[in-house]
């Protein structure tokens, strides 16, 4: 299922509405007019070097001629065209680049949308846009006939194939047309793109091993009014600026000819500390942008000139620099800190460590290793019997304890957003699973936080269209756009759900003068996962253990991060910003967790000693903290590279991502590399440890080449005593004053009416609608998740907190929930830092958690903290915070800094607001008693308020506030943590005797917008009746004092009102639910409020649905909108009565078999096991390696399930490679069919799986035609990129017709609901033909349907636009079926989102989608 980014251009048009505030950037166009003004504007646009891609061996001019295109080779039909196969054999050189061109880049829809925003922003006389993508193929030798069948195959649309040749189609048409201008767009050449990584991984799979890259652009024909003048270069530029990312991409003036970069890697040098001092490391320092402040200077001055005696070579600078910088070493939180003059007492470390040394209780991993632990549960977890190879899974008890973690990455978004959110949310993910021993991941929490989105045609009066923005920083909005789809996409393929998360914008001239906003934003990226009790301690390092690395090769990535992004954007060398844009290939960072799972699952007998994850520093950071503090000798040459021009410096100290460094003793060497073969990982071993206390780095090439010439052996390139650059190292001093407020009351003109307050407040991102985020993500992969952000029959993003199952048969779990109140912190920090902790368990107390005293948090600071009154506040903050958990009863057990929180611009140094991010996390002894926002009881709930401000009502840093562009003098506080306390206690005792049906916590908006939000959620009404007492009506509306709101049943009221007064709770009756969808607000017995549910609902989805325009097909995103008005309840509809499978098969001693089947990018494999297991079935866990491999046969197998996810990250179009594999592999297609017409078995195929049995041609099948019958490929079905232009998930409706399918026995006739998340399931057949026998044979037997059960084409019920909403095709046998939505994520009733309360079903039980997988059982029975 391809992602939002992989599978159209559509993450390329994300651009078009975005205010620019880039560098004017100079291009280069091929038109087919004026030949001589061709060629002149080709030399302009080469003086911009910094935006323009530098060919290899090509000159920067065209001839005075039009583009001649390619050889004329057409891809026919026939896949033997001789003329493509002599085009190819022609290749005289060792490496050269072959050009195939595929049309159309775009669809027609996606077309359209781009050409309406091209005619606005630089021409209206272009008139249409033509597209086509060329795949640029390196190739080491020609390529056989065969070889190059198989080729075409891959990169061609199987029903398309005239669509692929090794000419451009738009260049043809540039010949035929004078009013044209081609424009061409692709990755930079600085480092293989990961794009070209699956490619060629896919090219390995089918002993294509001639390709060593593949990498596409993308081509654009913009065609003139006839008649009409050129395009100028302004037209041009704003162009190119729509349609590619200028940090990771170019525009290319001509063909590419080769990969082959001119770079000559740069030697190693050294610095003359001894001879010049200070001076020299000022210079270095300046030049490699190394962060040093003026402590660093003199110790380093010390270090070499004093201790060392020797000058330091670039690279220990470099080393030093990064593994000591700001961000890895954290100086600030353990330094002295002077304030007014007065030293303080505690360090900011010590202070965030008392609450835990106050309340250690559960703790397990406490403020060391990568990640936080919580003591857990024993539980069932289903793991392979023998993990890192061929067997079945089965049940283990194990304990396994609630991990958490949380970073930042803030600012390699603000340079390059998309691949710097990747990378932020890869290095997390590595920072699960690389705690301990290694860990289990399961899924993920995100937050964004930038300037004002100046979003046109938007009505955000609180914006003010003045302000200017950084050229060398991407725009707020842009930056919101792409990072949220880097995280979500990498998320995605990881198979990662995205469970919770948080959104804020702001930018405004305070009162005093100052401007604050998030020029550079925050990207936070929290985990929910587990581990191991066994597995808690890292080991310690022993003389004669291995140092391995394992994960992707070195690339020219991040250069320089650590120290970036410890500076003030802006200080350093723009160019630099260049050097720290990441990469991201999350199917690597999933083959690496494999490897490290496998591990981990083997309990006591894990290899792995100890374990750290690559990132910030690189080798620089993650070598030198295996080793510490024994020490090794490492060969840089023994690291595996993927790009032979990098220097020493660069492979020692580059960011490459998806890499983790390991101890394993030599016993262990070859069951490691085993795994790493399995799941096609790198492994390298660098060196051992040694004992020498030191980090010795060779270059084993320079080594060598002294010894073949005689020369003595060079010395190292870093030598340096691991206790002076890691150890105990002088404490740094940092001195700061405290800053005077100014600030204003709150002014908004008494003629301000209540609506129109509402309209502005229900449009604020942090207050509105964040549909815009969560359709994006995958939030129901692993089939773990018991809450995520959705809720209600219209799945409304409004969940407080997240829930996770720790397996699929027991009913403990995690909880976790956020808290973060920056605005508030710009009048009181202290009041900040208590309302986020607050706001976090106001939160967290839905879901029924096994004790307050258990909750343990991560707190992420996110500061300018070195300016002025920003430490100081940063401190103030700290201190109330410690206090406020330590009365509380809770901790901080990790966290992470990012204390660089401003940007320069126009000479202004603009701040962000000060952040302190409070994710508290839990364990959940009964993930059934969560409670979610939306109403449930119709004319009989009664809705309670309970105030922790006890009658306060201040309006400070409100989202009322700042809709008025002010933000007031008094904010709101925690005055008495005790009650809190109390509250939280007493709730978590109405959880667990069922008294609470909905409750929400009140924050952004106030309490007007809690209720309206559990509104929205059960699209039904309320009628409110507020007493003013001594506040006005927006201080009693909008006031964000902490509070909650609760909808209880009218005959539970007297129980539920006795019960709180016991614990000294007060609580107000404020209204009551109606089943009518109507909002009536009275205050003091006088109606200020009566309006429509779905009208204010609408005012609340503004906001998201532009921003979704932004992001998917417009015409689907006005659908939506429309539809949205109108929607009601799902009339769901059981046929039968879902039930647990009998014990006897369960515990049967031969159970049948069942292949689990992945490719590399799969990620459903364990909750399809799961499902299976379930069952009755014995499920094994089988990867194409095995097969490809003879380490497993199909013969021994009843059934096979192709799973779902990303198999090669879809780069070629979903399932292409996977289904190439075996389509061009003869033993293993052979031994596939040989399955598929067996009559004893059975095949499923979901999602990606799926869109694979439909490329085999197993669904429909030879009876009915496609690639199996006489048609051949052009009249396969095939499930094709979804009509909105991007991946989606939604908890979604179907129907279950009959059908000759064994799975869906006994199922017919019923409506229900399932989880759905792809981006290619639109259903298309290329032959009506076989569409119509499809139909007549009842080979559909699932099909999406509308809140009233009809069958339907219409999105979003329909969620990719199949034709008469196809969701599933089965064989006429009924043996073989294939659908994209996802029954082994929906098995038990915890993993539905909704259900309606007339099924009566026990959410402890099992799900209708269990029905399926018995019915398999039953059928090989």
């Amino acid at each position: 299922m391809a992602s939002a980014a992989e599978m159209t251009g559509r993450h390329m048009l994300c651009l078009q509405s975005f205010p620019s505030n880039m560098v004017k950037q100079r291009h280069s166009f091929i038109s087919a007019r004026q030949s001589s003004l061709r060629r002149s504007r080709m030399v302009r646009g080469c003086l911009d070097l910094r935006h323009f891609c530098w060919l290899p061996n090509q000159r920067f001019a065209l001839s005075n001629t039009r583009p001649m295109p390619a050889l004329n080779a057409a891809v026919s039909r026939d896949v033997n065209s001789p003329l493509v196969e002599e085009s190819v054999d022609d290749v005289k050189l060792f490496s050269r680049i072959i050009h195939l061109y595929r049309r159309p880049f775009l669809q027609e829809s996606e077309t359209k949308d781009l050409l309406r925003k091209v005619q606005a922003k630089v021409s209206s006389n272009i008139i249409d846009i033509k597209t086509e993508q060329c795949f640029n193929v390196e190739l080491e030798s020609a390529l056989s006939s065969e070889k190059l069948t198989a080729l075409q195959w891959l990169l061609a649309e199987t029903y398309e194939p005239e669509n692929l040749q090794s000419g451009s189609f738009l260049e043809e048409e540039v010949l035929r047309s004078p009013y044209s201008f081609l424009v061409e767009v692709g990755p930079r050449m600085t480092f293989s793109t990961a794009f070209s990584t699956n490619a060629v991984s896919i090219c390995k799979a089918l002993s294509l091993m001639e390709v060593t890259r593949l990498e596409r652009s993308r081509r654009y024909l913009l065609c003139l009014q006839p008649g009409s003048g050129p395009l100028d270069e302004s037209q041009l530029n704003s162009f190119a600026a729509l349609i590619h990312d200028r940090m990771t991409e170019c525009v290319y003036p001509s063909k590419l000819t080769s990969f082959r970069s001119d770079v000559v890697p740069e030697p190693v040098s050294v610095i003359p500390v001894i001879e010049r001092g200070r001076e020299a490391l000022e210079e270095i320092n300046i030049r490699m942008g190394l962060a040093f402040d003026e402590q660093d200077i003199k110790y380093y001055t010390h270090l070499f000139r004093d201790d060392i005696k020797r000058n330091p070579t670039t690279v220990e600078l470099f080393d030093i620099a990064q593994s000591n910088s700001e961000h890895s070493r954290h100086w600030f939180f353990n330094g002295k800190l002077e304030i007014d003059g007065e030293t303080m007492e505690r360090t900011l470390f010590q202070l965030v460590k008392s609450p835990l040394k106050a309340n250690p209780n559960n703790s397990i991993i406490g403020f060391k290793d990568n990640s936080s632990a919580i003591k857990g549960n024993p539980v069932n977890h289903l793991r392979p019997a023998v993990p890192g190879s061929t067997s079945p899974l089965s049940l283990m008890m194990r304990e396994l304890g609630i991990l958490f973690t949380a970073e930042t990455h803030n600012f390699p978004c603000a340079v390059a957003p998309y691949p710097g959110a990747e990378t932020g949310a890869g290095g997390r993910i590595r920072d699960t699973h690389a705690t301990g021993k290694g860990s289990f991941v399961v899924a993920s929490t995100a937050g964004y936080c930038v300037g004002n989105l100046l979003m046109e045609e938007s009505y955000a009066p609180w914006e003010d269209s003045s302000f200017s923005y950084p050229l060398n920083l991407a725009s707020p909005l842009q930056i919101l756009i792409d990072a949220s789809d880097g995280a979500s996409d990498y998320g995605n393929k990881f198979g990662e759900p995205l469970i919770q998360g948080f959104t804020r914008t702001f930018g405004m001239r305070l009162p005093n003068g100052e401007r604050r906003e998030w020029l550079k934003p925050i990207m936070f990226s929290g985990a929910i996962g587990q581990i191991d009790h066994a597995h808690i301690s890292k080991g310690d390092p022993e003389i004669g253990m291995l140092v391995v690395k394992i994960g992707g090769p070195a690339y020219r990535i991040g250069m320089g991060g650590g120290a970036a992004s410890s500076m003030v954007s802006g200080q350093n060398d723009a160019e630099l910003d260049f050097n720290a844009v990441q990469r991201g290939d999350a199917e690597m960072a999933q083959k690496l967790y494999r490897v490290i799972r496998a591990c981990a699952e083997m309990g006591e007998k894990n290899p792995i000693i100890s374990i750290h994850d690559q990132g910030a520093g690189g080798n620089c950071n993650v070598v030198k903290e295996i080793i510490y503090p024994k020490g090794a000798e490492i060969d840089i040459r023994s690291i595996i590279v993927g790009d032979h021009t990098l220097s020493v410096l660069e492979i020692w100290g580059a960011e490459y991502q998806e890499q983790d460094a390991l101890l394993v003793k030599p016993e262990s060497r070859s069951l490691l590399q085993s795994l790493c073969e399995r799941e096609r990982v790198s492994m390298a071993v660098l060196g051992e440890i040694d004992g020498s206390g030191k980090i010795v780095l060779i270059d084993g090439a320079a080594v060598e080449h002294a010894k073949l010439n005689g020369l003595p052996p060079p010395l190292p390139v870093v030598d340096l005593e691991l206790e002076k650059v890691l150890g105990d190292m002088p404490q740094k001093t940092f001195e700061f004053k405290r800053v005077s407020r100014s600030s204003e009351p709150l002014d908004i003109a008494p003629e301000v009416t209540l609506m129109n307050v509402l309209k502005r407040v229900l449009k604020l991102p942090s207050v509105c609608s964040k549909r815009f985020l969560t359709t994006k993500v995958d939030r129901c992969v692993t089939g773990l998740v018991a809450q995520q952000q959705t809720v209600g029959p219209l799945q409304l993003p409004l969940a407080d907190v997240a829930v996770i199952a720790q397996t699929y048969t027991d009913l403990t779990g995690g909880a976790c929930a956020i808290g973060e109140q920056p605005i508030k912190g710009l009048l009181n920090p202290e009041a900040m830092a208590r309302l986020a902790v607050g706001e976090a368990l106001t939160n967290l107390v839905w879901a029924k958690v096994t004790s307050l005293a258990d909750v343990k948090a991560s707190g992420n600071w996110m500061y300018a903290a070195k300016l002025d009154g920003e430490g100081a506040d940063m401190y103030d903050a700290a201190v109330a915070m410690a206090d406020c958990m330590i009365e509380l009863g809770i901790a901080i057990d990790g966290g992470k800094d990012s204390l660089s929180m401003a940007a320069q611009c126009d000479g202004e140094v603009v701040k962000a607001p000060g952040n302190l991010v409070i994710s508290a996390y839990v364990t959940c002894p009964d993930i059934t008693l969560t409670v979610t926002p939306d109403l449930k009881l119709g004319n009989d709930g009664v809705l309670l308020h309970i105030d922790l401000s006890k009658g306060k009502r201040r309006l400070g840093c409100s989202a009322l506030a700042q809709a008025f562009d002010q933000i007031g003098n008094d904010c709101p506080d925690i005055e008495d943590v005790s009650y809190l306390k109390k509250v939280f206690e007493i709730v978590q005792e109405l959880l667990s005797e069922r008294l609470i049906s909905s409750g929400h916590d009140i924050s952004d908006g106030g309490l007007i917008v809690t209720i309206l939000e559990m509104a929205f959620a059960s699209n039904c009404g309320v009628n409110l009746n507020i007493e003013l007492k001594d506040n006005d009506l927006l201080q009693a509306l909008f006031a964000e004092e902490l509070g909650l709101v609760m909808e209880v049943h009218s005959k539970d009221y007297d129980v539920v009102k006795q019960k709180l007064q016991a614990a000294g709770v007060s609580a107000d009756v404020i209204g009551k639910v109606t089943a009518a969808p109507e909002i009536e607000l009275l205050v003091d017995g006088v109606v200020c409020l009566k309006e429509r549910t779905s009208d204010l609902r609408d005012l609340w989805e503004e906001t998201g649905f532009q921003l979704e325009e932004l992001q998917r097909l417009k015409s689907c995103v006005l659908l939506e909108k429309e539809g949205l008005k109108s929607r009601k309840t799902p009339s769901w509809h059981l046929s039968f009565a879902p039930a647990f499978t009998d014990k006897k098969l369960l515990t049967a001693s031969s159970k049948p078999k069942v292949a689990i089947i992945r490719e590399e990018g799969s990620n459903s494999d364990r909750e399809m096991s799961a499902a299976f297991h379930a069952a009755g079935f014995e499920p094994w866990d089988i990867t194409m390696s095995d097969l490809l491999n003879h380490k497993a046969s199909l013969n021994e197998f009843r059934g096979i399930a192709f799973v779902g996810g990303f198999s090669y990250a879809d780069v070629l179009d979903s399932a292409k490679g996977w289904a190439a594999s075996i389509r061009f592999n003869q033993p293993l297609i052979q031994q596939f069919q040989e399955f598929y017409n067996r009559p004893d078995t059975f095949s499923l195929g979901v999602c990606n799986g799926c869109q694979l049995m439909a490329l085999l041609g197993w669904v429909p099948g030879p009876d009915i035609g496609g690639s199996l019958g006489t048609g051949g490929d052009m009249s396969q079905p095939r499930f094709i990129h979804n009509e909105s232009g991007r991946f989606e998930c939604r908890f979604i409706s179907v129907a279950i017709g009959d059908s000759p399918s064994i799975m869906f026995k006994g199922m017919e006739g019923s409506t229900l609901g399932i989880w759905s998340a792809h981006g290619e399931g639109r259903a298309f057949f290329p032959d009506e033909n076989v569409l119509s026998g499809v139909v007549k044979s009842n080979l559909a037997p699932l099909r999406y349907c509308d809140d009233a059960n009809n069958i339907t084409e219409v999105y979003p019920f329909n969620p990719n636009g199949s034709p008469l909403g196809i969701a599933a095709l089965c064989s006429p046998n009924g043996r073989h079926l294939a659908l994209m939505p996802h029954p082994e994520r929906s098995f038990m009733m915890w993993q539905y989102p909704w259900y309606p309360k007339e099924w009566q079903i026990e959410k402890s039980g099992p799900s209708p989608w269990l029905r399926m997988f018995q019915n398999a059982r039953e059928w090989c029975s």
